[in-house]
């Protein structure tokens, strides 16, 4: 059995959150879930691990400050969440201008 999209949303946000940075508030938590919420309900038949990584980088590229890892597997029955720093030529990404 898969958990709804609510829950999942959950457990993806608090490990983004556990290693963007700068920290997050609580404001920007909840535009975080309420984001990955929304791409999990979208497109039934999509990869959701897509869908989420696609939510982040919205939410990155709109806020211009924050920087935080990618969904590197999810387990929907569990509820598991293995997260993937970001990086480019093998370095990680920083808030506040990228490189």
């Amino acid at each position: 059995m898969t958990m709804d999209a609510s829950r999942l949303a959950a457990a993806v946000t608090e490990a983004y959150t556990a290693d963007a940075k700068p920290p997050l508030t609580q404001e920007l938590v909840a535009q975080v879930r309420d984001a990955l919420e929304k791409a999990l309900e979208a497109e039934p038949g999509a990869d959701r691990q897509d869908r989420l990584n696609a939510a982040l980088d919205a939410f990155e590229t709109q806020l211009r400050a924050v920087v935080g890892p990618r969904v590197a597997s999810l387990d929907a029955a569990s509820g598991t969440v293995a997260m993937q720093p970001r990086s480019e030529a093998g370095q990680p990404l920083r808030a506040f201008g990228g490189q």
